[in-house]
């Protein structure tokens, strides 16, 4: 009976809809108003303001033909539309389609399409828009999306934006062109890789070379010396700006023919090793073809160094010197080849001076400058704990305590305000207030570091000596602690140490005092490691937050980790720590040579830099009269 009802209920809803459908429309009170027609390519009476769009990629003389072609032929092609009007031609010439980086013309032109000069776009085809999807596609929509919309129209492919049925061919295209640029860029990257494996190195134009009819590098007599100047004035101790400088009072032109030097173009000559005759290859790559970005070259890509491959302007020991000097600079290092000296007897036997201002040591050259002083027996010994070393037997008088088991408390379990340490941390290190209060006025120090028994040590020294570095600040006639840029050696000191760059370590050291000599040791067993509290797992924290473990105690803001082996023993056993005491006592005044310069460790192969004389006299004979600002030296 409900079904029945329903069923009528329906029919009857449907022949009401058909009478509404068949209603009959009164003309008396009835207006039709069409849809204005739409701004269509194939229409020509309708009055457009037309522009067109043409782009070559490179500037090879058979691409600048095709672009000239390019703009004639719309140029004719727009005139045989009478009710077209030409706003411009805009054309990008020698410019890559893959980004918009650059495409000065390309950027105007959307520009004048907001500004509402332009009704219409015309373009050879989808590539010469663009070669990159996002931009292609997101582009036209954004013209389409103007009040009046702005349509773009690709003529080889015969698709106008403004068609409902456009876009899917349209992106279809667009990807394809995209890909195309890909498989161009794959295939130069291929061209490349093969020229290198055969021994067919790229040599680009520089300043001091042309090239041959073999396509060969060859010295340019008229540039060469230009170069060769630059080497020398740095060499000299000249900073690049005084260079840039010179060369502008000189008049001394680039390989581009400019007279305008800065710092960075000299800097660009003092890097470019083909100067010495060399070619090191691949130094930068291009990893994304869209934007065209170059990166550094750290081992992503294969690197070949071709070594005499021709004449050189310098010889290859002043553009290593050269390097080196660079590299360091912003260091504040001045000198040419910092040297790297150890001392060879006395309490800081085996310590190798750090210079603060020179990164080119590494961990195996400390360990090398350390060996040379020690007898092969010695640095195996070094390595082994004193506990472990040998046994030792006392002498003991009657009525003498037993003190067997009995431990020296370490003074680091009290208070440390008032103890020597040092921080390292942050690409900084820093000494405390009794450090400080020590030297006094002899506030500039010596860092020396002995990488076999991992200890660090500082001493006195003139402000005079190129590794000094000031350890304190004065007011109000009170020397205190600063902060002492590590930058240089930090990372390399940290693995000597086995050091967590990540964490910060404090020291407590010993003072060795002698007369007026002085120093600081500081044995890195007994480091203390503070880190962030994010470090450590949520098991590892109370609830509270609180460290829950063992031994790591709360430091302010930081946890402060203590070596294990503190946490199962007061100290150090008291018949060890006094015949460790003994030893240093029974010390001749030739063994506690605090002051010994250290021996000179060479490090690597020795270089022959141009003589300091021959410098000077190239300098003045290429200068011819100008008298550049004289550079600083020590």
């Amino acid at each position: 009976m409900i079904n029945e009802q329903k069923r009528l209920q329906k029919q009857q809803d449907i022949e009401k809809t058909r009478k509404r459908m068949q209603a009959t429309i009164d003309p008396d009170n009835y207006e039709y108003v069409p849809e204005k027609k739409q701004t269509d390519y194939y229409d020509n009476d309708i009055n457009q303001n037309v522009a067109i769009y043409v782009r070559v990629s490179t500037d090879d003389v058979k691409q600048t033909t095709s672009y000239e072609l390019q703009k004639k032929y719309y140029e004719d092609f727009v005139l045989n539309h009478p009710n077209w009007t030409l706003v411009k031609i805009y054309a990008d010439e020698g410019i890559s389609g893959t980004s918009l980086k650059y495409r000065d013309e390309f950027i105007r032109m959307v520009a004048d399409c907001k500004a509402g000069k332009i009704d219409i776009i015309i373009c050879k085809n989808v590539s010469r828009f663009a070669r990159n999807v996002t931009d292609c596609i997101g582009i036209v929509r954004d013209l389409a999306s103007l009040k009046p919309p702005v349509g773009v129209f690709f003529e080889s492919e015969s698709i106008f934006s403004l068609k409902e049925d456009s876009q899917m061919a349209l992106t279809f295209l667009a990807t394809m062109a995209e890909e195309e640029s890909h498989t161009r860029s794959r295939s130069m990257e291929t061209s490349l890789r093969m020229r290198l494996d055969n021994g067919i190195p790229l040599t680009p134009k520089l300043l001091g070379y042309t090239h041959d009819a073999n396509g060969e590098l060859e010295i340019n007599p008229d540039e060469a010396p230009t170069v060769k100047l630059a080497f020398y004035m740095y060499l000299y101790g000249y900073s690049t700006e005084q260079i840039a400088n010179t060369f502008i009072a000189l008049g001394r032109r680039s390989y581009l023919g400019n007279i305008k030097w800065t710092a960075g173009s000299i800097v660009q000559i003092l890097r470019n090793e083909r100067h010495c005759g060399d070619v090191y290859t691949r130094k930068t790559f291009t990893p994304n073809y869209r934007n065209h970005l170059a990166k550094k070259n750290r081992g992503e890509r294969p690197q070949s160094r071709y070594f005499n491959h021709h004449r050189a302007i310098v010889t290859r020991d002043d553009f290593i010197a050269v390097q080196r000097m660079l590299d360091n600079a912003k260091f504040g290092n001045k000198s040419i080849l910092p040297e790297l000296r150890v001392i060879d007897s006395g309490i800081l036997k085996g310590f190798v001076t750090i210079n603060p201002r020179w990164s080119g040591f590494k961990e195996t050259e400390y360990f090398g400058a350390a060996k040379s002083v020690y007898l092969i027996t010695e640095t195996e010994q070094e390595c082994i704990p004193i506990e472990v070393k040998e046994e030792y037997q006392l002498e003991v008088g009657a009525g003498d305590f037993d003190l067997r088991g009995f431990e020296i408390t370490r003074s680091e379990f009290f208070d440390s305000v008032r103890r020597p340490t040092v921080t390292f941390g942050d690409k900084k290190m820093k000494f405390s207030m009794e450090c400080v209060r020590k030297f006094g006025e002899k506030n500039y120090i010596e860092l020396l570091v002995n990488p076999f028994e991992r200890k660090f040590a500082i001493r006195p020294t003139d402000k005079n000596n190129r590794n000094a570095v000031m350890i304190s600040k004065v007011s109000n006639a009170t020397y205190y602690p600063r902060d002492i840029s590590s930058s240089a050696f930090s990372n390399t000191l940290f693995s000597l140490f086995g050091w967590n760059i990540d964490c910060k370590y404090r020291i407590i050291g010993s003072l060795y005092e002698q007369d007026n000599e002085l120093a600081y040791i500081f044995d890195v067993i007994n480091s203390e490691a503070l880190f962030k509290p994010y470090v450590l797992t949520t098991q590892e924290l109370s609830k509270e937050g609180q460290v829950s473990i063992q031994p790591l105690t709360p430091y302010g803001k930081r946890i402060r980790a203590i070596p294990e082996e503190w946490a199962s023993s007061f100290g150090k056993q008291f018949y060890l720590h006094e015949l460790s005491l003994a030893a240093l006592e029974s010390q001749s005044e030739d063994d506690w040579k605090l002051r010994l310069e250290g021996q000179l460790f060479k490090t690597g192969k020795k270089i022959a830099i141009t003589e300091f004389d021959e410098l000077k006299q190239y300098i003045k004979q290429e200068h011819k009269g100008v008298t550049p600002q004289e550079a600083h030296h020590e």
